[in-house]
C-alpha cells in the first residue's frame, strides 16, 4: 500500500473474525447492555454477545465455565442465559458484590416491595443532614447530595436485599459525584463551577442532587432484574468467590475457561468505583491486581503482569477437566499470551482478531481484541 494512502475497508477487515465484530448499527448500546449488565457501569468489560457465541462454540449446556478474571460478571451472567453453571472470581470487593446481585435468585415479589418501600421513604426524606459526614462524601457530594446518599445507606439494614440496595446506592453516588459529565470514570478533582461540556455541547453545572437518581435505579434495577429473570436458565448457578485467583482453592471440577483478564497498567479497578468502597466501608485490595495500574508498563511491569497470569492460569489449570477449552479475549499487541499460555500448561490452537466499537468516554480510533483459543496440555 502506498505511504500515506488509508487501508480500505475490505483491507482493514481482511483478517478479522466478523462473526465476533460487531458495528453500532448492528449491536447498539441497548442491547450491549441487557438486563441485569447495565445494573452499574463498569469500565474495561466485554460484551455479553460476544461471551454467548464463545460459549455456543465451546460448550455445551449444563457444563461448568469458570472465569478467573470476572469482573462485572458478564460470561457468569451469559453462562445462566446459555444453561451452564458458572464461577467466577475477582479481588475486588464491589466487582464481587456487584457479580452476587446480577447471578442470585430473588422472590421477585418480596424485591419489589423492597426497592418501592426504600423509594417511597426517600420521597419523604426532610434533608437533615448528619452530624457527621465522612470525608470523601463532604469533598465529592453537595450538601443534599451527600445528605441523601447517607440517608439511603441509613435505610438499607432495614430490609433482606440489602445487597441489591448497595448497588442501588453505589450507582447513585456515581452519577451525583460533583463532576463533569464526560469524565465520570476517573475525576482527578471535585467540580464545583459550571463548565463546557464535551458530552452535551453546552454549559452544564455539577450535580447537586442524589435523590432522583435514587428513586431512577431502584425502578432501573427491579426492571433489569425481572428481565433477566425470564430469560436465565432454570436450575442453573453461578458461585462466585473474592480472593487472589493465583492462590484461591477452586472447588469442583470445570468444563473449560471464557475470560478477559486485566490489561497491565491500564485500568485501576478499584479506584473506578472508589465511591463504592468509601460509601459501602469495601475492603480495598488494588495492592494485589494482576497489572495493577500503578505499575505502568515499564519492563519490570510486563514482567510482574507476566508473572501473575502464569500463576492464575496455572492454578486453574488444576481444576479443569483433560483438553478443556480456555478461550481468552485480550488486546495482546505485545505478544504475551503465547509465552504465558506454554508457561501455564497450555497449548493454543487458534487466534481470533475482532474489531472493538469504542463509545467509552471520549476515546476514539480503531481497537482490536484477539481471541485465543488454547487447550488444556495432555
Amino acid at each position: 500500500m502506498p505511504h500515506g494512502v488509508a487501508p480500505t475497508q475490505q483491507a482493514l477487515y481482511a483478517d478479522i473474525d466478523l462473526d465476533l465484530s460487531w458495528s453500532e448499527r448492528d449491536l447498539p448500546e441497548r442491547e450491549r447492555t441487557k438486563h441485569v449488565h447495565r445494573l452499574h457501569p463498569y469500565l474495561g468489560k466485554f460484551i455479553p454477545q460476544l461471551v454467548e457465541i464463545l460459549l455456543g462454540r465451546y460448550f455445551t449446556p449444563r457444563q461448568h465455565v469458570l472465569d478467573p478474571f470476572a469482573g462485572s460478571g458478564t460470561t457468569l451472567v451469559q453462562a445462566l442465559e446459555s444453561g451452564l453453571d458458572a464461577t467466577g472470581a475477582d479481588i475486588a470487593a464491589f466487582n464481587v458484590l456487584l457479580m452476587q446481585v446480577k447471578t442470585r435468585t430473588y422472590n421477585l415479589f418480596t424485591l419489589e416491595h423492597e426497592l418501592r418501600d426504600v423509594r417511597a421513604r426517600m420521597e419523604a426524606f426532610d434533608g437533615t443532614a448528619p452530624r457527621a459526614m465522612p470525608a470523601y462524601v463532604r469533598e465529592w457530594y453537595a450538601p443534599a447530595a451527600a445528605a441523601e446518599l447517607l440517608y439511603f445507606r441509613s435505610l438499607i439494614p432495614d430490609y433482606e436485599r440489602e445487597d441489591v440496595l448497595r448497588i442501588v446506592l453505589a450507582r447513585a453516588a456515581r452519577s451525583a459525584r460533583r463532576t463533569t459529565h464526560f469524565d465520570l470514570d476517573f475525576p482527578r478533582e471535585p467540580q464545583i463551577d459550571p463548565y463546557w461540556c464535551y458530552k452535551h455541547k453546552r454549559e452544564c453545572r455539577p450535580v447537586e442532587r442524589a435523590e432522583h437518581f435514587l428513586r431512577r435505579y431502584a425502578l432501573d434495577t427491579l426492571a433489569r432484574v425481572k428481565a433477566f429473570a425470564q430469560v436465565r436458565a432454570r436450575g442453573r448457578e453461578a458461585t462466585v468467590h473474592h480472593g487472589d485467583v493465583r492462590e484461591l482453592e477452586w472447588r469442583g471440577r470445570f468444563d473449560g475457561i471464557v475470560t478477559s483478564p486485566p490489561y497491565p497498567g491500564l485500568i485501576d479497578y478499584h479506584e473506578q468505583h472508589r465511591y463504592a468502597y468509601e460509601l459501602l466501608g469495601l475492603e480495598d485490595r488494588r495492592g494485589a491486581e494482576v497489572g495493577r495500574a500503578e505499575l505502568g508498563t515499564s519492563r519490570a511491569a510486563l514482567t510482574d503482569y507476566v508473572e501473575g497470569i502464569v500463576a492464575a492460569l496455572a492454578n486453574a489449570r488444576t481444576s479443569l477437566r483433560p483438553s478443556a477449552p480456555v478461550v481468552i479475549v485480550v488486546n495482546d499487541r505485545r505478544d504475551l499470551y503465547p509465552e504465558i499460555l506454554e508457561r501455564a500448561g497450555f497449548t493454543l490452537e487458534e487466534r481470533y482478531r475482532r474489531h472493538v466499537n469504542r463509545r467509552t468516554g471520549r476515546r476514539a480510533g480503531e481497537f482490536y481484541e484477539d481471541v485465543l483459543v488454547a487447550r488444556v496440555r495432555g
